[in-house]
């Protein structure tokens, strides 16, 4: 935990104002939620598994600093992407300054680019497409229907891709998560790389029942449940790394509960979200904390805070703040 430590007292003396106190205050507020005896929801939009965000998020799951997750379907891919292809990933420093024809370059060798870092597509998407594959296949003919993580979950525990570990599995937060069994809601799972090549899949006969992958509703449906049985006895934070459907979907489960169900549901009992979008009131990913207030997601009370800056910058650092000892 020293590397954490370090970390923490160089924040600590440095990030006196602005964007940089709130960090150390969402962080503070993260540790005493969790102090009370809170548990902490945490949302990931954007491509963070590709920027490694594993390398530290990896920790919080093992430490018991994070007890569910929502994410897109790329972020839940996209760590085992990198887990089984890392050494075949192209990284482009200069990537603000390429052209159309740089970039059909790229296409032309097989690597997807985000933003700095190009996806190889053999060594990391079609590995893991046969594995899953496989798995879909197993579940269609047994008649079973799991979530899309529940089949990487299975993949991870069988063992079946390890011979292509290229990272050490600490720095893979699916593998922490797998190992604690962690919920995760991942919404809009069709629109990813698995799950388009789970519809060719099904297009082609491969799969023949659609629903062997359980989508969006049943995933809303699960997180109601969970957070019905668990916050009847725990306040749940909720820290959000960029928006879109990873934060907006979850953070609705509350006024789903009090407004559709008719059930006295507590609020969500910290919020903090990382965002680089133009503040903007109507907006999912750009409005401050206190317009959830309106839509019976936050209450007035409740520790909220905004960090504007890089999440890829900003995440590790508050993580470091929330492992430190001290």
């Amino acid at each position: 935990m020293s590397d954490f430590n370090a970390v923490a007292a160089y924040a600590r003396h440095h990030f006196r104002h602005f964007n940089a106190a709130t960090l150390i205050d969402a962080a503070d507020g993260w540790r005493k939620h969790l102090d009370g005896g809170g548990l902490m929801f945490l949302t990931m939009a954007g491509a963070m598994s590709t920027a490694e965000l594993g390398v530290s998020l990896a920790e919080m799951i093992r430490q018991g600093k994070v007890h569910a997750i929502c994410c897109t379907g790329a972020n839940l891919e996209e760590d085992l992407f990198n887990l089984v292809a890392h050494d075949h990933y192209v990284r482009v420093p200069q990537w603000r300054s390429l052209t159309a024809q740089d970039e059909q370059e790229l296409h032309d060798r097989h690597l997807n680019r985000v933003t700095d870092t190009c996806i190889p597509e053999e060594e990391a998407i079609r590995r893991l497409e046969k594995a899953l594959l496989d798995e879909w296949q197993r579940a269609d003919r047994a008649g079973e229907s799991l979530f899309p993580h529940e089949f990487l979950y299975r993949i991870l525990r069988s063992g079946v891709i390890e011979k292509y570990f290229q990272i050490d599995p600490k720095d893979s937060w699916m593998v922490a998560a797998a190992e604690k069994n962690l919920p995760i809601i991942c919404p809009g799972w069709e629109d990813s790389t698995t799950g388009n090549i789970f519809a060719a899949h099904v297009m082609k006969g491969d799969i023949k029942n659609v629903h062997t992958v359980r989508t969006g509703i049943e995933y809303m449906i699960t997180l109601a449940k969970w957070y019905q049985e668990v916050s009847s006895e725990k306040g749940i934070g909720f820290f959000q790394i960029g928006g879109g459907i990873a934060g907006d979907f979850p953070i609705c489960v509350v006024p789903m509960l009090q407004q559709d169900m008719e059930q006295d549901t507590p609020l969500w009992a910290y919020f903090c979200q990382i965002s680089d979008s133009t503040t903007s009131y109507g907006s999912y990913s750009g409005a401050v904390p206190n317009e959830k207030i309106t839509w019976g997601k936050l209450a007035v009370d409740t520790p909220s805070f905004i960090i504007e800056s890089d999440a890829s910058i900003v995440a590790p650092l508050v993580f470091a703040l929330v492992l430190a000892d001290s």
